[in-house]
């Protein structure tokens, strides 16, 4: 059979998600690696598989390419409803989208905004994708503000919550995850003043997704 391939980098935040999601649902994909070091996304040969110049990307049986996280979780969980990660009743469904986006809007991209205006390696390449743009210092130090007031918002959630969407493991789950780990690229981890969110991650790190 005709199996499910994901363009990925192993060093990257953003294609993580998506191995996480696979690996959760417990479904086997062939990896086919991108090396965002040297630039690979924007060779011409990957171009042709996703001109947004981003990875992840899933390549389903059919042949088809899904370029998103978001529609990449969609797509599987459509397909592979057990168990589910993106919600079971209506509530649930908006929670996990509520969350899931307020991770990639007020963390991620938060995170990103630092790093990609302060570190000197993307000079110049302030945002993914094919086109370039110069760095803007003021964004990093915006971001950092970003991300501080984000942990404090999680933090006051999981004080009373065991996940963030529910009360079972959701995508909105792996999204925080990554953002938590990654966040130590700019130096920004919450610490013994986020003592729900250290726990959380304490329990995060026992699934066997974590070590992907």
């Amino acid at each position: 059979m005709t199996m499910l391939k994901l363009y990925d980098c192993s060093t990257a935040p953003s294609p993580r998600r998506a191995r996480m999601l696979l690996a959760e649902k417990g479904i086997e994909w062939e990896t086919i690696e991108v090396d965002l070091r040297t630039a690979e996304q924007l060779k011409p040969h990957f171009l042709a598989i996703n001109p947004r110049a981003t990875v992840p990307v899933l390549v389903t049986e059919a042949g088809d390419t899904i370029a998103d996280n978001i529609a990449i979780a969609a797509y599987v969980e459509a397909l592979h409803p057990t168990p589910p990660l993106m919600g079971t009743t209506p509530l649930e469904k908006a929670r996990v989208l509520e969350w899931d986006f307020r991770c990639t809007m007020e963390g991620l991209m938060a995170f990103a905004e630092v790093l990609r205006n302060s570190s000197p390696h993307m000079k110049g390449r302030a945002l993914p994708g094919p086109r370039n743009l110069d760095q803007i210092p003021e964004l990093a130090e915006r971001g950092r503000t970003r991300l501080a007031w984000f942990f404090e918002d999680v933090e006051a959630h999981l004080k009373d919550n065991d996940y963030l969407a529910g009360d079972h493991y959701s995508w909105a789950d792996i999204s925080l995850t990554i953002l938590f780990d990654t966040a130590r690229w700019i130096k920004a981890q919450p610490g013994d003043d986020h003592p729900a969110l250290q726990a959380y991650m304490a329990r995060m790190r026992e699934r066997p997704s974590y070590n992907l």
